[in-house]
């Protein structure tokens, strides 16, 4: 359920707003990055993913059935954490499960087990025996795979392309992209990610296998974001293809 406005425990000062945007930003609850739908304060320049912003209070997840995990707002313990989706550390809000230790990202929790468009559709894995179409390696986080199962893409590989260029993106928030900035430059280039384990195949042949991937990466990152909305995937595949 989406609501125009929302008070929320984490920024009790100022109501929050939903707002919707195509520039990047870091999510104050999750520390995680996003696009698309958000919850705002304007005042303050605090940001929520929607997922973050209106959390379930405890969640399952078919890939951990015997888990049943709670939402936390910050990580249990002191020591070091990581998500089990993704690989990454977890900072902020978390689905944990305490009775085996499991972390999720409230995004990561909330990943389409299908993305489909009506033309490509990708499912949600736990673990696949093929190679990530950007690393090249198996195993690792949690992958979506195509249908005709070509194309795999780890949801950690993803982040990594999204956080290549946070440095540049985020230093000195207080300068948060500037309005001047053109959209090709606030979220990193992702098309020559796409070509690196194609070394014996012909140029059209890899053309096309890296056009079919391309489309494959928009629709996950988009989920990734939080936000798996179509036209979040057309702006980042229209950047890929200006690319």
């Amino acid at each position: 359920m989406k609501y125009s406005e929302i008070s929320h425990f984490s920024h009790s000062q100022h109501k929050l707003k939903f707002e919707y945007t195509e520039v990047p930003f870091k999510c104050d609850g999750c520390k995680e990055v996003g696009i698309g739908s958000r919850y705002k304060c304007s005042t303050c320049d605090f940001d929520l993913h929607m997922h973050c912003a209106l959390p379930s209070p405890s969640i399952s997840h078919p890939f951990y059935t015997k888990c049943s995990f709670q939402f936390l707002s910050r990580p249990p313990g002191d020591k070091p954490r990581f998500c089990n989706a993704c690989e990454k550390d977890v900072t902020g809000f978390v689905y944990h499960c305490n009775s085996c230790g499991y972390d999720l990202h409230p995004c990561c929790a909330k990943l389409p087990m299908v993305l489909d468009d009506g033309e490509v559709k990708l499912y949600l894995y736990r673990k696949v025996s093929s190679s990530c179409h950007k690393c090249g390696r198996k195993g690792r986080s949690w992958s979506y795979r195509s249908s005709c199962k070509k194309y795999n893409l780890h949801v950690a590989c993803v982040k990594e392309m999204l956080v290549e260029n946070w440095y540049e993106l985020y230093f000195g928030r207080g300068n948060k992209m500037s309005g001047g900035r053109k959209l090709e430059t606030r979220i990193p280039s992702l098309k020559n990610t796409l070509q690196t384990h194609h070394k014996n195949k012909s140029k059209g042949k890899v053309r096309k296998c890296c056009d079919m991937a391309g489309l494959a990466v928009q629709f996950v990152i988009s989920a990734v974001l939080g936000d798996p909305t179509t036209l979040i995937a057309g702006v980042i595949g229209s950047l890929m293809s200006r690319a």
